[in-house]
């Protein structure tokens, strides 16, 4: 019987110091969060996941028509086992859309955020996720600003760094899982690279986050909560201080494993032109600074789409 992770579920509508300090020390706890009262519209979310479903339904050709070679993936489809977790061998069972953030004409950072596509086959697509991309987007900054508060910034600390930036709504599937799987599983262990992560539908079974002691914990959030984790841009911008946790999704048992799984992670990024330093409240002489040498969070971001297989 797998464990479960006790992460407390909390409020965004709480105390903002008392939610401040909650949701920094789950997050030092676990590196997750689950937090209810976000903000995002169920009703936008149900229309979400109905569309979500009938997407994935089309003809694989139809799909593929698509996927954009060459993009990392960054905007429309990815085909059926193209994603690999950094350092496995086999490539994880699902397939995804990615919608990013619609610039501004002239914007100077247009060269590395492509424009969306749209799939014409799915009736009110485009208009769904332009409105659902947006409610998260809000929902993230606010989870930030309690992030800043409680690492002794200034609450609207994040804002600039957040502004435009490269954030990614991804809607994943993961099929039934047949016979020839092999040693595959739906998502393999992994860290998220962005700087945090909004998760929806992790009420269906098979996410799990690695503990301290090196146990599996199942994650499980009542209804209407959204499952929040620390990316690696956020542990690198405080040294730790907020890790990264390993996560995966499990393949299923017995009768799931004929149904398919959905869920939909909002990749919050920063601007793909911030400039890494560490905070230098996370600095003592019993931590020092891991990252000197600075680098943007663009070419963090390439690094690591590489060492996933999304780009060569």
């Amino acid at each position: 019987m797998m464990n479960l992770a006790q992460i407390p579920v909390l409020s965004l509508e709480a105390d903002r110091a008392e939610f401040s300090q909650r949701i920094g020390d789950s997050f030092r706890t676990f590196g997750f969060a689950m937090v209810r009262d976000h903000g995002i519209d169920q009703a936008l979310i149900d229309r979400a996941w109905d569309l979500t479903a009938q997407f994935f339904a089309l003809p694989d050709q139809v799909k593929r028509g698509h996927f954009i070679p060459g993009q990392g993936g960054a905007r429309g489809y990815t085909p059926f086992r193209t994603e690999v977790a950094k350092g496995a061998t086999e490539k994880d069972l699902k397939e995804f859309w990615h919608i990013g953030r619609d610039l501004p004409a002239g914007s100077p950072l247009a060269a590395s955020m492509p424009p969306n596509v749209w799939p014409s086959e799915v009736e009110g697509f485009q208009e769904t996720f332009t409105q659902l991309y947006a409610q998260f987007d809000k929902a993230g900054a606010e989870i930030l600003s309690a992030i800043a508060v409680y690492l002794g910034l200034d609450a609207r600390w994040f804002d600039t760094a957040i502004e435009d930036g490269n954030s990614v709504l991804r809607l994943l599937h993961y099929p039934p899982v047949g016979e020839g799987a092999g040693g595959a599983i739906r998502a393999g262990a992994h860290e998220d690279i962005n700087l945090i992560t909004l998760l929806l539908g992790a009420q269906e079974a098979g996410l799990e986050l690695l503990g301290k002691n090196g146990e599996w914990l199942s994650v499980a959030p009542p209804e209407g909560a959204v499952v929040i984790n620390i990316g690696d841009m956020l542990q690198r911008l405080t040294n730790h201080v907020l890790p990264s946790t390993t996560h995966r999704v499990r393949n299923p048992e017995g009768d799931r494993a004929a149904h398919s799984r959905y869920s939909m992670p909002f990749f919050l990024h920063l601007r793909s032109d911030f400039p890494f330093k560490t905070l230098d409240q996370c600095i003592t002489a019993e931590s020092p600074d891991r990252y000197p040498v600075s680098i943007t969070a663009d070419e963090y971001l390439q690094e690591r789409l590489r060492e996933i297989g999304l780009k060569m």
